[in-house]
């Protein structure tokens, strides 16, 4: 049985859709956009999800993509995994990155929306109610520093660092 932690949150906008997992097994919660946002080539913005949360000491909130919208539109997360902290009491916004370079389009007012498909280079218009991130609650251990000499006869060396294995 999976440990369940309440987790209290206020709706603070209209109409807002809750998270929710989409099947019993998932690790993240769906959580969708509170208003409509147009996300243009270049550009990144905060889509507003009408969500603040109360975190229990000792957890966090990551805030990661979802598969289906980086793998069909040139969306992203741009803080992924991003983190709310137990402290945060403020609104959550997902900041999202539209990765399309700047173009001439021979309309301007063309705007694709998440279900076009075809990671279709170009404006984005993000709806309220659209699924856009999702929200996976973690366990936080604290980190306790101590100050040694040198770190190479701890643990194991794994030798190498930036692409040391290979692509």
């Amino acid at each position: 049985m999976t440990e369940e932690v309440e987790v209290a949150v206020e709706i603070c906008r209209e109409g807002v859709t809750l998270p929710k997992y989409a099947n019993m097994w998932d690790a993240g919660m769906d959580v969708c956009a509170a208003e409509d946002v147009t996300v243009r080539p270049g550009e990144t913005v905060i889509v507003p999800t009408g969500l603040k949360f109360a975190i229990p000491e000792g957890y966090e909130i990551q805030v990661r993509p979802r598969s289906g919208i980086s793998l069909r539109t040139p969306l992203r997360i741009s803080n992924s995994p991003g983190t709310i902290d137990s402290g945060y009491r403020d609104e959550l916004g997902i900041i999202v990155t539209n990765t399309s370079e700047l173009y001439t389009a021979k309309n301007d007012d063309v705007c694709y929306t998440l279900d076009s498909g075809g990671n279709k280079k170009g404006a984005y218009r993000i709806q309220k109610g659209d699924r856009i991130a999702q929200l996976v609650l973690q366990k936080i251990p604290r980190m306790k520093l101590k100050v040694v000499e040198s770190v190479s006869g701890l643990g194991t060396n794994r030798g190498g660092g930036f692409g040391s294995t290979g692509v």
